[in-house]
């Protein structure tokens, strides 16, 4: 979240907004993977600033991935129908590239990691 130049107001606002984000990015799932983008670790920032403008900087778990089309998009507009949201900018990244160390433990668990 963009915290400079913001207010209490303001930055009590972005922080709940944030936090609707990612609640929302928990309910995208790779159709491949029985486990949410999140978990998984193929978001790798989340930006909220004061107007509702939401910026997401993900990956994907391969430049191959079936979903490379229809993943990113579904996140814009999951981000796009939260309420107080204006505007979502979704950026696929390959820079660092995904690996499973980037999973939550309770990904790694799921998925038999461990």
């Amino acid at each position: 979240m963009i915290r400079s130049r913001m207010n209490d107001a303001d930055l009590g606002n972005a922080m709940e907004l944030d936090a609707r984000v990612i609640d929302a990015l928990k309910t995208c799932f790779d159709p491949e993977i029985p486990v949410n983008i999140f978990e998984l670790g193929l978001i790798y920032q989340v930006k909220v600033s004061a107007e509702g403008a939401v910026n997401v900087l993900m990956t994907l778990t391969s430049p191959s991935c079936p979903a490379a089309q229809s993943l990113p998009g579904e996140v814009k507009e999951k981000i796009e129908n939260i309420a107080g949201v204006t505007v979502a900018d979704v950026e696929v990244v390959w820079d660092p590239p995904w690996s499973p160390e980037r999973m939550s433990e309770a990904a790694r668990l799921e998925l038999g990691f461990f």
